[in-house]
């Protein structure tokens, strides 16, 4: 239950968007005879499509392009194709997610979506208290330079950057999730340097050996699995993650 909650917070930040005039909310639609279909049942139709759009929302508003990119760069350092197959390396960097955006959509909860929960406010404005935690968090981490080049890449845009920095949506969210992909790009090259030493040193020792006619990936496959095994490298790993949101 308390996992759904979360997941409707994605949805309601564009809900707004697509919400019927709160004017509408009393017109009701006459089917003929005794049926009578109201405004909010249509509003319900609408929740249930927008939270199709909640994965796409993960991806655009959380630390989940950093997540998935720093793992499938471990799974090709280490030299492996399909394991851990897609879905799961998909499924760790939601629940890694997840654990890392908790205070925010606890926040977006009590901010926003209690309140219109309970009716104390309307869907506009539970977009605009729902969206403050995860623009926060967004600012947080987006660097100033990518906000710059995407407002200079449009024109027109410029003008929108605040004095203080600030940027609109359209400019913040692509900006932020260019600078979670660079980040892992920097982590991930990190990771692949301990993986090449051992690729290196297990040609070189083949070449002197002249064992020409076997492949270095056979051999070094082996010492690299077994090297992140004994380094503990998963529970690393998560941790460095974790502990970036952290600081």
């Amino acid at each position: 239950m308390l996992a759904a909650k979360r997941i409707i917070v994605f949805a309601c930040l564009i809900y707004p968007m697509l919400m019927l005039p709160a004017a509408a909310q009393a017109v009701q639609i006459d089917l003929g005879g005794e049926g009578a279909l109201s405004a909010q049942v249509i509003q319900l139709f609408l929740i249930v499509t927008l939270l199709s759009l909640a994965p796409g929302l993960a991806v655009m508003i959380t630390c989940f392009p950093f997540m998935v990119t720093v793992l499938s760069l471990v799974r090709q350092g280490i030299g492996l194709q399909s394991a851990p197959p897609n879905m799961l390396i998909i499924s760790l960097a939601l629940f890694l997610t997840w654990f890392v955006m908790e205070p925010v959509l606890q926040q977006a909860w009590t901010v926003a979506m209690g309140p219109l929960m309970d009716g104390d406010i309307t869907p506009e404005q539970a977009f605009e208290r729902g969206i403050v935690p995860f623009r926060t968090f967004m600012e947080a981490r987006v660097r100033p330079e990518m906000i710059a080049a995407l407002a200079e890449a449009a024109p027109g845009r410029s003008a929108q950057i605040g004095s203080d920095g600030t940027a609109p949506l359209s400019v913040l969210v692509p900006a932020f999730m260019l600078t979670e992909i660079e980040r892992g790009f920097e982590i991930g090259f990190m990771i692949f340097l301990p993986f090449l030493i051992i690729d290196l040193v297990v040609a070189s020792v083949l070449m002197s050996m002249g064992m020409m006619m076997v492949p270095p990936v056979v051999v070094s496959l082996p010492l690299k699995l077994a090297f992140f095994v004994v380094a503990d490298g998963w529970s690393l790993l998560a941790g460095a993650l974790i502990s970036g949101y952290s600081t």
